[in-house]
């Protein structure tokens, strides 16, 4: 069953870590709530297991080609969390330790009940992306 099947309210997060690298890469709310639109539709660029997916989101004004790689976790599609972010003409891939600590720090998020979830933005360790679930631009 595709993850656009299931009915319920996405709520999309984003990490310390990601907030830090998208500060210099520049993606917009609307695109990381785009992208995530399109891997519930089934549209993702890799998965690295886990529910961890990879998602290619093009920067205003140079396509795909010039865009960034991000890896975004989720596990029945209502949460999903924004990890890493990188451009792709910057590096390849990630490593192996990068590997095994996203998948690692994906676990902690899946374990997160509402009130874990409450705690970690109170602490910003994780920022809620608004957005509006009747309009896929964000």
């Amino acid at each position: 069953m595709p993850l656009s099947d299931i009915k319920t309210v996405r709520r999309i997060f984003i990490t310390r870590a990601f907030s830090r690298q998208n500060k210099k890469i520049g993606l917009t709310k609307a695109a990381l709530c785009n992208a995530v639109s399109e891997i519930a539709a089934g549209l993702n660029d890799g998965q690295l297991g886990n529910g961890i997916f990879k998602k290619r989101i093009a920067l205003d004004g140079r396509g795909k080609r010039g865009s960034v790689r991000t890896l975004i976790a989720t596990r029945v599609g209502s949460h999903w969390f924004y990890l890493f972010a990188y451009k792709k003409n910057d590096r390849a891939d990630i490593s192996s330790h990068e590997h095994e600590a996203l998948m690692d720090l994906a676990d902690d998020l899946y374990a997160l009940d509402e009130n874990g979830l409450a705690k970690a933005l109170d602490a910003g360790a994780l920022t809620e992306i608004e957005h509006d679930e009747t309009n896929t631009d964000g």
